[in-house]
């Protein structure tokens, strides 16, 4: 990482720990001041916002693990065989708890081809896909993952309804620190480091992944290359 870089980086993650810090500070100094005067719901209130934005702290402290490593030209990965499905329903029950007012449905075509890729980078990917179709999907709205062939690789598909990315913003969401402006991305916290990190863990293990959005619904399509192409194998098994 350069050192322009390297302060954007900085500059960037410090403003965006400072919002959850000075929220988890500021409600738990009034609760520990205030105990006796505040009433149960309002400690409820208070004590889900230090979870929410703890939850927050946790999601950025990992996104920035991930680009230092990203950086990191010796960062193996490991390659084995495995089916994507059992990872996206675990990886969906774990978004779920903090998304309840979505529904998640998962659909599979029958007897989907095994990939061979990094199964802990694999579950990262699907996490930030799935946590960002939550996040910016409408009100209890319904998010859907497609699992299928396509050719020689997996495709998954993570699909949302919700405001629509306009077309010339496609490649720009991929970017360190990119998010798009608009109303419902002002309301909603992000540290444009997600996609980023999807788009370089998915090109690493030799796969694709590509947006389309239109009449409210923004489609994310993961490519992965499947387990059974020996010479993929081969490949891997190289570096």
């Amino acid at each position: 990482m350069e050192n322009k870089d390297y302060e954007d980086f900085i500059s960037t993650i410090s403003h965006e720990l400072r919002t959850p810090l000075t929220s988890i500070r500021g409600f738990s100094q009034t609760m520990l001041s205030s105990w006796d005067k505040i009433d149960d719901d309002s400690k409820k209130k208070f004590l889900n916002i230090i979870v929410d934005q703890s939850n927050r702290l946790i999601n950025l402290v990992e996104n920035m693990l991930a680009v230092t490593k990203l950086q990191n030209t010796k960062d193996n990965l490991i390659y084995r065989e495995f089916a994507v499905k059992p990872v996206i329903e675990t990886t969906t029950a774990i978004v779920k708890n903090q998304y309840k007012d979505k529904i998640f449905e998962i659909r599979q075509d029958n007897q989907v081809t095994p990939v061979l890729a990094d199964k802990d980078k694999f579950q990262q990917i699907m996490t930030n896909l799935i946590e960002n179709a939550a996040k910016y999907g409408d009100e209890n709205s319904t998010i859907k993952i497609e699992i299928r062939n396509k050719n020689d690789q997996v495709s998954v598909k993570v699909i949302n309804h919700g405001p629509e990315i306009p077309e010339d913003c496609y490649e720009k969401i991929f970017n360190k620190f990119s998010r798009i402006d608009s109303p419902l991305t002002r309301k909603v916290q992000g540290s444009g480091l997600g996609l980023y990190i999807t788009k370089n863990l998915t090109e690493k293990m030799g796969g694709t992944i590509s947006v389309k959005s239109g009449n409210n619904i923004t489609t994310f399509e993961l490519c992965l290359p499947c387990a059974n192409i020996e010479k993929q194998a081969r490949d891997k098994c190289r570096q």
